[in-house]
């Protein structure tokens, strides 16, 4: 039995510096959150269809890896979606360039090409910046113009900036249908942390787990429910422990 598999999930267990050297050599990789864990996990098989084939699973969530170290014999090391991308993008140099930008909105699609300009050096053109759609909650997600955009341009990373939930269902549709094979990077909000966009957090609290506390202390009305559904995850993990949780859609299980 893989001792890094929690919830049918195996989970990557190395360094955050292996985890982005693993994910620039192409292939998808997500960093599924708490709330994601305890909710879509249960609620979407595309959602967890999308975690289970993926090439790279970060273990971002801070609530996950202390319930393993406390009840499994081998702690993960946490990475959070926010650390791993400050990393891959400072590794990134010139390489950056041959990328590709999934935004949610123009607003935030304008702030975050600021930062990555003034912080990284590096500002995506146009024709590789990509706004999203409003996809359905549930479900496969397809997109077709997106997926001949990327085939025209042929980048090497393909970093998607969408919600969680969401971001992995687009991104294994992307890689099952690429002939290609780019990094397609699922790191959710951690550009719009980097570019003010969200609330900040600081390193330090990235790393003492609090960066869910900041977030409710920027938008109360939107992450406090959020995180308190959250907690239905150490339920889950009491539950099922290294299975994958029965599923509740409608949808076959994966």
């Amino acid at each position: 039995m893989d001792n890094n598999r929690i919830l049918g999930i195996d989970f990557f267990g190395g360094s955050l510096q292996d985890a982005v050297a693993r994910a620039r050599s192409g292939g998808l990789c997500v960093a599924p959150s708490g709330p994601g864990l305890a909710g879509d996990l249960t609620s979407c098989s595309s959602y967890a269809e999308a975690l289970i084939q993926a090439d790279l699973v970060l273990p971002d969530s801070g609530l996950m890896c202390l319930w393993t170290k406390l009840f499994f014999s081998r702690s993960i090391r946490r990475i959070s979606g926010l650390a791993f991308l400050r990393a891959y993008l400072k590794e990134g140099g010139e390489d950056l360039q041959d990328s590709f930008w999934i935004m949610p909105d123009h607003g935030q699609s304008i702030e975050n090409v600021k930062w990555l300009r003034d912080e990284i050096g590096f500002a995506p053109e146009e024709e590789s910046i990509y706004v999203a759609p409003r996809y359905e909650r549930i479900g496969p997600i397809e997109d077709l113009v997106l997926l001949e955009r990327i085939k025209e341009r042929k980048p090497s990373h393909v970093f998607i900036q969408l919600g969680g939930g969401v971001q992995e269902r687009l991104g294994f549709f992307l890689r099952q249908n690429l002939a290609s094979r780019p990094a397609i990077l699922c790191t959710g909000a951690a550009l719009a942390f980097l570019s003010g966009e969200q609330a900040e957090i600081p390193d330090w609290a990235d790393r003492l787990y609090l960066g869910w506390l900041l977030r409710c202390f920027s938008s109360p009305e939107v992450f406090v429910p959020r995180y308190l559904k959250a907690f239905r995850l150490i339920t889950v993990l009491a539950r099922n422990g290294r299975k994958l949780p029965e599923l509740t859609d409608p949808l076959a299980r994966p």
